[in-house]
């Protein structure tokens, strides 16, 4: 449960940063040629802990009356915080997708890129840390526990797949770069990242958010991560706008995992193998 400071982006917001999502949006509908809605998926990673940022973010999510998949940390959710969420949010609610993000968020690797559920762990600890975390969200969740899978850092073990498919879980959503890694279920990938990105300058940054989002929607399929433990203003202030933007354009059709297509219909949509 780190804080960070918001990535060079929000710290060195260009001023055009309006027009050029607008037009990056507006430009990228108008060549679409399919008749089919476009999906659009937001999905908010390291859910648990309540702080002004995760409100806030519930709070614009709402106004908006936009879908919101949430990737709960299970050891960072207790009674009493989902308590204090439930008197917030309606979390029945169909606009909101509580799933599973990990186990404690913990790094395992002792080289290469972070990861809680890679190779370096044996399948009886990964089935452990499965079970014991789908256990504990429903436990305290109840029925509003949606069987899905965000592993923490986008990324995940081929025995994990192989895993999750076996305890019931409906999909996984990862980093669109982890489909090398074929999964057995639901691949709900992410194409578009709002908070974690590590270009070297505010303009170079929005270009390549804005490159993401155009060629997310020309693929016709938007899956964009958040990560709010990372937001300053700056950051609220791009997502009310992109929310703003979502939410009038009658195109785009915005999901949970719940709602959206499966993997094989994605594959159809979007024209990947």
């Amino acid at each position: 449960m780190t804080q960070s400071r918001p990535c060079i982006l929000y710290r060195d917001f260009p001023g055009d940063w309006r027009q050029r999502i607008r037009r990056t949006l507006v430009t990228a509908l108008d060549r679409l040629e399919s008749p089919e809605p476009l999906p659009v998926l937001f999905r908010a990673d390291d859910i648990g802990v309540l702080s002004t940022n995760f409100l806030r973010l519930l709070d614009l999510f709402q106004h908006h009356q936009i879908p919101l998949c949430l990737a709960v940390v299970p050891t960072w959710l207790t009674r009493t915080r989902w308590t204090a969420i439930n008197t917030h949010v309606d979390t029945s609610s169909t606009q909101w997708c509580w799933h599973q993000h990990g186990w404690s968020h913990t790094n395992h690797q002792a080289t290469g890129k972070k990861c809680e559920f890679g190779s370096a762990r044996s399948i009886r600890s990964l089935r452990d840390d499965l079970e014991r975390g789908s256990n504990r969200l429903r436990d305290i969740m109840g029925r509003d526990f949606s069987p899905f899978f965000t592993p923490p850092w986008n990324r995940c073990s081929q025995e994990t797949l192989a895993l999750l498919s076996t305890l019931g879980f409906r999909g996984v959503s990862r980093s669109k770069g982890e489909q090398g890694r074929k999964a057995i279920i639901d691949d709900f990938y992410i194409n578009v990242d709002l908070h974690t990105r590590k270009e070297a300058d505010g303009g170079t940054a929005l270009e390549a958010l804005c490159d993401e989002l155009g060629r997310a929607v020309g693929e016709h399929y938007v899956a964009i991560m958040i990560h709010h433990q990372l937001m300053s203003q700056s950051s609220f202030d791009l997502l009310d706008l992109l929310l703003s933007l979502v939410s009038q354009c009658g195109t785009l059709k915005v999901c949970t995992f719940n709602e959206l297509p499966g993997s094989n219909m994605l594959s159809r949509l979007t024209g990947s193998s």
